[in-house]
């Protein structure tokens, strides 16, 4: 029993890290961020469509009262995804990641204004730690600072991604996460696709073997496991573990980029991760 429990914590952790190599990929692609995002989406929905054959997961939604909320979803995503990669191209992996983690704390805000429930004053309070640690991040509030260019991006990505997780947990309920994954994919795909009229896609030569990364182990396997995992983890305990990704991040950045984070970077990261591994934990005790 023990042995089968430490596979779940090492799947889990598995998935964090596949997840966490989306920081050096979007970091090295040349390809344009909307342009590397649909490639993205197309090879992930492909491969999920392989995995929800393979695990015999319904392929049928209610479109009727689901299709509003799934489309809506899909299209934050690809924002959530776009935005976060403009944040790595311009500010480099640690701010981008780094950044993109106050997602959990803006959820933390918003969620009592969607779900009509009280604020809690220690939401405020990790908010404004949270704002201190960008502010830490930010060496020149310049908008032709690439940090700040980078953590606005991010900050962006991070909303983005907040309001899509809200949305999923407010309408979608019940449904296998491969299920509903593949068709934000397909949303994406159709919705993002005059962003070939726009940037160049002659990068795409050189750039699909990294895209098939991406879109496999990235997005179809690291998203699988991700959400595969709530059935042996609660949901805090998952949020908690997921706090490894921009550790995974900066480190895949370090060894494959050689990118070494600057002390303002991760000082001001260092707060908003502490913060919100702490509102994870409380939530997970306010739970138990």
């Amino acid at each position: 029993m023990a042995n089968y429990k430490y596979s779940h914590f090492l799947w889990v952790n598995v998935a964090v890290l596949f997840i966490a190599t989306s920081a050096p990929l979007g970091r090295y692609l040349s390809l344009a961020p909307p342009l590397a995002i649909w490639c993205r989406s197309l090879v992930g929905l492909l491969a999920l469509a392989v995995v929800i054959k393979g695990l015999k997961h319904p392929f049928q939604l209610p479109w009727r009262s689901l299709g509003g909320p799934v489309v809506l979803s899909g299209v934050l995503l690809g924002l959530h995804w776009i935005t976060y990669f403009y944040s790595l191209s311009v500010a480099g992996v640690a701010v981008g990641v780094l950044s993109l983690f106050t997602y959990p704390l803006l959820i933390a805000v918003l969620e009592p204004l969607v779900f009509k429930t009280p604020l809690q004053v220690r939401h405020l309070f990790f908010a404004l730690l949270a704002l201190v640690g960008v502010y830490v991040m930010v060496p020149s509030f310049d908008l032709a600072n690439e940090s700040l260019q980078g953590v606005l991006w991010g900050v962006v990505s991070a909303l983005c991604f907040a309001i899509r997780n809200l949305l999923m947990k407010k309408h979608i309920v019940g449904y296998p996460g491969t299920t509903l994954m593949f068709y934000q994919l397909v949303v994406i795909v159709l919705t993002f696709w005059p962003v070939f009229l726009v940037w160049d896609a002659a990068p795409l030569q050189t750039d699909w073997p990294w895209l098939l990364v991406l879109g496999l182990i990235t997005t179809a396997a690291g998203h699988t496991l991700f959400v595969m995992s709530f059935r042996h983890f609660t949901v805090s305990t998952v949020g908690i573990l997921s706090s490894l990704q921009p550790i995974f991040g900066i480190l895949l950045g370090w060894v494959f980029l050689s990118e070494v984070p600057p002390r303002n970077a991760i000082l001001g990261g260092s707060i908003i991760l502490v913060v919100a591994v702490i509102e994870a934990v409380l939530a997970g005790m306010r739970r138990a």
